[in-house]
């Protein structure tokens, strides 16, 4: 796949799942909220290892400077 996330695109999602997960462990969400928002803050974590936003794809997006 080709690299389509900027690094402040992958930034802001590895901030946003430290976020959720602080949130998780003190116990400020809870049930099925915490669900929700820990399996977007793994997928945000994942996506922004790889570089790569599956979502973008079929959009055409990019936030990669230079990208085309």
């Amino acid at each position: 796949m080709k690299k389509n996330m900027g690094s402040a695109d992958r930034t802001v999602r590895i901030i946003v799942a430290v976020i959720v997960a602080i949130l998780y462990f003190t116990g400020q969400i809870s049930g099925t909220a915490a669900i929700i928002l820990g399996i977007l803050a793994i997928v945000f974590l994942l996506t922004s290892f790889i570089g790569t936003c599956p979502l973008y794809l079929p959009f055409g997006l990019s936030t990669r400077k230079g990208a085309k």
